[in-house]
């Protein structure tokens, strides 16, 4: 476990003393059948295709892509609000796709998620009070009284809602955009989970509110020992959360490293071009960077392209890469160093 201790910063990191896996994933495929009159006909829609990573205790786990490239689907995969194809999931050790039920509902308690939207992530005929005392009535079987609106208030108080007296009797409607995101972070946190995928959590949110949601997460992560998986489109929010990013492309992995390492050091011809559309601050900075345009549009996952996926468009495709799948090949400079890419271009 994690040791943390607070200052007039805020709560820090101070020493881990078993930093082991806390998710692994592993080969998971997820295929959606969509039609087809006969069985031979049949089309799937591969929204993840054959993906392994794990996160280990206290980290952020990035997942970094395009729309439609697969990244919200493995956050549901990983929670089991949908279920796999193919692979397997293991949380703390547990293999949670041999769960049952009830076991899976227990288990539910320490795996909660941040929705993308605010707007409709909340129910809005339930009060801030109803919201955040459901997960103690459902799992601990708090009723009505003082202790479960205690409870509320320090949930409350966590996330900034304060004064709480304001804000406890009041709809949805009656927050912006960012308040109803830290009901909805509170809400995560309710029952002290140890993993929290945060799908697209600032995305709806205007600029000026991005930041103090994200100094907010990595707060409630330094403080309660948090591992998150943050879902995002936007490499420009990765650098100030993540310890580790993932990037994806058309329901493949495509490359995996430090958060460091893919700023510094990209290697895929797809992470370069997002990287390249990134805005940066200094205006002389971003005049410098040569801008990479992806040619064509992105193909469809009901019929991908045969070998590397991203081929079609990529400006340093070789005569493999429309024929085979490029290997997942660990590029890191010390041997305990993990910058992984699949990518035909580092063969050998």
């Amino acid at each position: 476990m994690m040791k943390f201790t607070k200052s007039a910063a805020g709560y820090t990191k101070v020493k881990f003393m078993n930093h082991g896996e806390v998710v692994k994933v592993d080969s998971i495929k997820k295929y959606f059948d969509v039609g087809g009159k006969f069985r031979f006909s049949r089309k799937y829609l591969k929204a993840v295709d054959d993906i392994s990573f794990s996160i280990k205790e206290g980290e952020t786990l990035s997942l970094v892509g395009e729309s439609g490239c697969g990244k919200t689907t493995i956050g549901r995969l990983i929670l089991r609000l949908i279920e796999p194809t193919a692979g397997s999931v293991f949380f703390m050790g547990k293999d949670l796709l041999q769960l049952d039920q009830e076991q899976m509902r227990n288990t539910r308690r320490e795996m909660r998620i941040i929705f993308q939207n605010p707007f409709a992530s909340l129910n809005p005929r339930k009060t801030v009070e109803q919201i955040l005392s459901q997960p103690y009535r459902i799992h601990e079987n708090f009723s009505t009284g003082k202790g479960l609106r205690q409870k509320v208030y320090e949930l409350m108080e966590t996330v900034g809602l304060t004064p709480q007296s304001l804000y406890i009797d009041r709809y949805p409607h009656e927050f912006s955009g960012g308040q109803r995101q830290r009901i909805g972070i509170a809400r995560a946190i309710a029952l002290n989970p140890k993993f929290i995928v945060a799908d697209e959590p600032v995305s709806a949110l205007d600029m000026s509110v991005r930041a103090q949601i994200l100094n907010l997460m990595k707060d409630l992560q330094a403080r309660f020992g948090l591992t998150y998986l943050f879902i995002t489109h936007d490499l420009s929010v990765v650098r100030s959360i993540s310890t580790q990013v993932m990037v994806m492309y058309l329901g493949k992995l495509v490359e995996f490293t430090p958060v460091k390492e893919i700023f510094d050091n990209p290697k895929h011809p797809y992470t370069k071009a997002l990287l390249s559309a990134t805005p940066i601050p200094n205006p002389r900075k971003a005049r410098e960077r040569q801008r990479i345009i992806l040619k064509g549009e992105i193909p469809s996952p009901v019929d991908p392209p045969s070998g590397c996926r991203f081929h079609p468009r990529c400006s340093e495709c070789l005569p493999i890469c429309s024929k085979e799948v490029p290997p997942r090949i660990n590029l890191g400079r010390r041997d305990d160093e993990i910058h992984e890419v699949c990518c035909w271009l580092y063969k050998g």
